[in-house]
């Protein structure tokens, strides 16, 4: 199959590699020359702008920063709209407002192009080994026409259902992730205000009903105070953002999101946006 990718950041890179792998005639486009050359390196063929870029291929993924960025490299002046053909399916692995996918979708489906809104969760880690989860919004059989790609990229692919619904799906994901990382934060401190380890405190409750793959990851973490990142908490601080727009769109209260949100601001503001968001646990702890 031949696709084209743009965005080439940590996730960019690896799913790309992934492509490679897979067969896939892959194309590719960034911002910076400089930063597609591991991929170039294995084979991927480089494009001069985006709309040069969908007229190549037979689907086209984007893995950018936020809403914006996707609007420009997909509908902008040189935007992968201009030289789309009919038929063209536009994947998108960013993390953007619901909204915002939608825009995109109903302004490419007047050119004959699909658009899936298709974030994921897995990070860094789950794009290098490709096993990340995708959460596909937008019609079945576009999905179906993609699904060779995303196949070479993760493990677990669902529709969630029209534009727009992988991203609500990634909104959801990210209250989980944000509410339990402040969750485990504060089943460590209370073990240590008790004067008992944390470490067995968490291997126990691996074991039980309490079991999570954030308590897993985050609650190491935590013992080992260590946030070299995952996932920076700038990123997850914009996903939160997302996250309360459209509860606020939708007239819906999140308190545990909105605490969530609160904390992680409150690292990104203090200057420590590089780290992994789970560092809202230091905030945490000096909280009486």
């Amino acid at each position: 199959m031949r696709i084209g990718y743009i965005g080439l950041g940590i996730m960019g890179r690896p799913c790309v590699l992934n492509l490679l792998k897979a067969g896939h005639e892959v194309s590719v486009w960034a911002r910076s020359r400089e930063r597609a050359q591991p991929v170039l390196d294995a084979g991927a063929a480089w494009v001069e702008n985006p709309a040069e870029l969908a007229a190549q291929v037979e689907v086209l993924v984007s893995n950018v920063s936020d809403t914006f960025d996707v609007e420009q490299v997909l509908l902008g002046e040189q935007g992968a709209i201009h030289g789309a053909k009919p038929g063209l399916v536009c994947v998108d692995m960013s993390t953007i407002s619901p909204n915002g996918a939608r825009r995109i979708a109903a302004a490419l489906a007047e050119k004959g192009v699909d658009f899936l809104d298709c974030p994921v969760s897995g990070g860094e880690v789950g794009a290098i080994n490709g096993t990340l989860t995708i959460m596909a919004g937008g019609k079945a059989e576009a999905l179906e026409k993609a699904r060779p790609a995303l196949q070479a990229m993760g493990q677990t692919i669902t529709r969630i259902g029209d534009s727009g619904a992988g991203q609500v799906a990634k909104a959801c994901n990210q209250i989980a992730v944000a509410a339990g990382v402040a969750a485990v934060a504060e089943i460590v401190k209370l073990a240590r205000a008790c004067d008992v380890d944390p470490a067995p405190v968490r291997a126990a409750l691996l074991g039980g009903f309490a079991q999570s793959r954030v308590l897993d990851v985050h609650g190491q973490r935590m013992i080992d105070d260590n946030y070299a990142p995952g996932f920076k908490a700038k990123l997850h601080a914009k996903d939160m953002h997302i996250v309360m727009e459209t509860a606020r769109e939708q007239g819906v209260a999140l308190p545990a999101a909105e605490r969530a949100m609160q904390l992680i601001d409150q690292l990104v503001a203090q200057g420590d946006g590089e780290l992994d968001s789970s560092a809202i646990a230091r905030l945490i702890w000096q909280q009486n």
